[in-house]
């Protein structure tokens, strides 16, 4: 389990995320929505090890995060950021590679070839990084992720992946196809943690809904429990209709009945 207890990150006078305590179960799937700049991404950053916060504390299980070297951290939990600038001309598979290296690999390529695979971009391997499609390096990078901790659980430890926008270049057919590769780590036994703006695929995805605004958690729960119209209107400013059809249990949204 991944813990953060009161958590705060200030720059200058503003409080990026205020007193924000959450905690992410092994074989749970949580989404982070929220509008921008509700403090998602400094979040994640947080419970990533990337930033330390200014109060507060973050705990891997029963241990405190600040005692786990970069080596220990990246062989528990992998994290796809938002976006991935590189300056080298790296291939898809020396991308994926990376990833495999980290968690200690005796057989990196072999690792980094079926994280290929998974994400759907078999063939792939030999071809230049920065002559992909962004939906490509995407992948190349969700890939990465699954390389570095490709078993859910090790050791009796449940792995983690820290997905940060995951689906934001991709269409439709591979954001569903990311997101059930996900699940698929949850229901063995794994831990997720994800930020998207589609609201209607972090309903049908979530175990755990985070919903943040201005810095804080202002709701969570299930989707049915945290996505309703006044939620909608609060956080986002949008006047819309929940609805509970096709399927009862997973609520969605409709921002078109604003104009009713």
């Amino acid at each position: 389990m991944i813990s953060a207890r009161n958590v705060t990150v200030t720059r200058g006078e503003r409080h990026l995320i205020d007193d924000v305590s959450i905690s992410l179960s092994p074989g749970t799937f949580s989404i982070i929505i929220g509008p921008n700049g509700a403090g998602k991404s400094t979040l994640m950053k947080v419970l990533c090890g990337e930033m330390t916060p200014d109060q507060g504390h973050v705990a891997y299980g029963n241990v405190d995060l600040s005692v786990f070297s970069p080596v220990q951290l990246a062989r528990r939990r992998a994290v796809l950021p938002q976006s991935t600038v590189l300056a080298f001309p790296f291939t898809a598979l020396e991308i994926v590679r990376m990833g495999a290296v980290a968690q200690g690999s005796r057989t990196p390529d072999e690792q980094a070839r079926r994280a290929l695979a998974k994400v759907g971009l078999n063939g792939f391997e030999g071809r230049a990084y920065n002559m992909l499609s962004g939906g490509e390096q995407q992948r190349v990078q969700f890939a990465r992720a699954l390389a570095q901790v490709p078993l859910a659980v090790e050791n009796g430890e449940s792995r983690v992946l820290l997905l940060d926008e995951p689906t934001s270049s991709l269409d439709l057919g591979h954001q569903i196809s990311v997101l059930e590769t996900a699940k698929d780590f949850v229901a063995a036994g794994g831990t997720v943690l994800a930020i998207l703006h589609d609201l209607n695929l972090a309903a049908e995805f979530a175990d755990q809904l985070i919903v943040m605004h201005r810095g804080t958690v202002t709701a969570c729960g299930s989707a049915l429990e945290t996505i309703n119209d006044e939620t909608i209107a609060r956080v986002y400013g949008v006047g819309g209709a929940v609805g509970r059809l096709p399927a009862d249990h997973i609520a969605y949204v409709l921002p078109q009945a604003r104009h009713r």
